[in-house]
């Protein structure tokens, strides 16, 4: 779509150099008065349409701002969030790496208590083969009744409590280690396991995060390269819109040049006539005197000579190119190359320039509006190393209006003419091949 645009606005800007060919103006009658109006009511009607393109374009390019200013607003917003998550897990990986530490730590504990609950096992383990082997709590009862006195007994009942009691707290501290051991297993656990899930879910909202910042950042880039590219159609637009605006004011220059020619022309047709009655008259007394010859200004060495035709050719050189397909593109026009310096460029015919400028395409670049015979053509003169002729300038044939150059988008020094029958405008619609109209 966008190589379409820009070789729409080559074309209209190759098209343009042929509406601003030079206006001829004899053999013009009244009603070609008309036909100029005509034209320049078109080209009004052309330049609306591309000031809507315009304004149409202009509103889209702010559209799409605003959407970039708030994908922008969201991106900052998930990037804030990508930083919080971040952060978090950088605190989840120091709870984690505590936890480890605080396991290690259990570990060393859980070491102890195990060889702790070993020893009480083994004590266990003896008491239980006495008491089976003494038979168990008679013995008990062996050691009271075999008391030698009261003194004695209650000596003995001192002794076997000491031991039950004993026992049981041998007992019940071997069940609370390892209840302990559980609980501090379970507990250390449960929490190294609850840490790696939040981390886990946190590292998940992290990535989430960041495909929906990828996201963003391909719709930014989209709506940027549409921005760009809607600039670009817009600044095409606008030059289309500033040339038409010219043709517009060299065509109605014209109609008053040809409504002055006019006015003109039967005060010049009373003054020839009384010039040739005056020579009619003077032809005998002048008829033994020498006549002396009338000169013609010199032309410079490397312009062409000045023809009698419709056009004549803008500079000497070769013809490097002609019009038609060339490089899948249509070239509306024809090159003549020359390598010489200072190769002069002049209007082909007699006319009003409608644009003198620089084009990033052409290079300096004349755009001249000319009327032959009641029909309006324009020519343009591309890639001129400098320009001689202004905006707005009346032109005559032959009329030095640049000198021929390598500026724009060109290959080697060549002048690149072109020829339209009829207005300019973007298609090219009126580019014809300027060959058999030059001599």
């Amino acid at each position: 779509m966008k190589k379409q645009i820009l070789s729409l606005a080559v074309v209209s800007t190759l098209s343009l150099g042929s509406l601003v060919s030079p206006i001829t103006f004899d053999h013009v009658s009244a009603a070609n008065i008309s036909d100029l109006k005509a034209q320049k009511d078109k080209l009004e009607n052309q330049r609306s349409g591309v000031n809507q393109q315009i304004k149409q374009k202009t509103n889209k390019i702010g559209e799409l701002q605003t959407e970039q200013n708030s994908i922008e607003a969201q991106v900052e917003r998930l990037d804030l969030a990508v930083e919080d998550a971040t952060n978090k897990i950088t605190a989840k990986n120091a709870e984690i790496e505590a936890t480890n530490k605080e396991i290690e730590v259990l570990k060393g504990e859980i070491v102890v208590l195990e060889e702790r609950i070993a020893k009480r096992n083994e004590l266990l383990k003896d008491r239980a083969r006495s008491l089976q082997l003494s038979g168990g709590t008679v013995s008990y009862m062996d050691v009271l009744l075999g008391a030698q006195s009261f003194s004695d007994f209650i000596d003995r009942v001192s002794a076997v409590t000491t031991i039950v009691q004993a026992d049981k707290d041998i007992l019940e501290q071997h069940e609370k280690d390892k209840k302990e051991l559980e609980t501090k297993q379970q507990q250390v656990e449960s929490k190294l396991a609850l840490l790696q899930r939040m981390k886990q879910d946190l590292v998940g909202l992290k990535d989430g995060l960041n495909a929906k910042i990828r996201e963003k950042n391909k719709l930014m880039a989209k709506l940027k390269r549409e921005e760009k590219q809607l600039h670009t159609e817009n600044l095409n637009l606008q030059e289309q819109n500033e040339i038409l605006a010219a043709q517009s004011s060299a065509i109605q220059k014209a109609i008053q040049l040809e409504q002055e020619r006019q006015a003109a022309a039967a005060a010049e047709r009373a003054r020839q006539a009384e010039l040739a009655r005056q020579r009619a008259a003077q032809q005998s007394k002048s008829k033994n005197s020498g006549g002396g010859g009338s000169s013609t200004p010199a032309v410079q060495q490397s312009a062409p000579p000045v023809s009698n035709g419709m056009f004549m050719w803008p500079a000497n050189g070769r013809l490097s190119s002609g019009l038609g397909t060339r490089w899948g593109e249509f070239h509306a026009g024809i090159d003549i190359a020359n390598k010489a310096s200072g190769v002069p460029v002049v209007a082909a015919a007699d006319g009003v320039v409608i644009r003198s400028y620089y084009s990033s395409s052409y290079g300096n670049c004349i755009f001249v509006a000319h009327s032959i015979n009641g029909q309006v053509y324009t020519t343009v003169y591309a890639h001129m190393s400098s320009r001689i002729a202004s905006s707005g300038q009346v032109v005559n044939k032959g009329q030095q209006i640049g000198v021929m150059g390598n500026t724009g988008q060109s290959f080697g020094q060549h002048l690149h003419f072109e020829l339209h029958k009829g207005e300019w405008n973007a298609a090219k619609s009126n580019a014809i091949d300027p060959i058999p109209y030059l001599n």
